[in-house]
């Protein structure tokens, strides 16, 4: 079934793709109560409920047949693997300390939950700034190898991106 139908039916209209993995497409799209969105489309085989719990961020949740989705606040700034790819732009050192205490702050919040993230990379920093704001903000994302820490049995493994 065409994307773009099922989405219309929940008011939310696609407008392009983000992104492409292994588990589905994340589109920009319209909602027609929150506005820009982002919204993650599945294969239901390779969807993980966790990531619509543990998700900060999320606006809503469909389990649509073998489509489910996730509507997601949108970042309209790429990932913080931009700093990275551009080093000839420098950036001031209050803008980086003020992105690292977002993402540190971010991460306590998840580790108050006894979760842990087990992804953090660049590409899984998104950035954001509200328009005319001239602010940054960093959110973080991609909550597919998250983990619930019981550290009375915790067990030492091996998850996420391998460089």
């Amino acid at each position: 079934m065409n994307i773009a139908i099922i989405l219309k039916k929940y008011e939310i209209l696609p407008i392009r793709v983000l992104g492409e993995g292994s588990f589905g497409r994340v589109y920009e799209a319209y909602d027609l109560s929150y506005g820009i969105v982002a919204v993650k489309i599945f294969q239901k085989e390779k969807y993980d409920e966790k990531e619509n719990k543990i998700g900060l961020g999320t606006i809503s949740y469909v389990n649509w047949g073998q489509f489910p989705f996730l509507v997601m606040e949108y970042a309209n700034m790429k990932t913080l693997d931009i700093i990275a790819k551009y080093p000839q732009i420098p950036l001031p050192s209050y803008t980086l300390r003020t992105l690292m205490k977002q993402i540190l702050e971010g991460m306590r919040a998840f580790h108050s939950k006894n979760l842990v993230h087990r992804d953090i990379k660049c590409d899984n920093i998104l950035l954001h700034s509200p328009p005319g704001s001239g602010r940054v903000y960093a959110k973080i994302s991609d909550f597919g190898f998250a983990k619930k820490v019981d550290l009375i049995n915790e067990q030492t493994y091996l998850a996420g991106t391998i460089p």
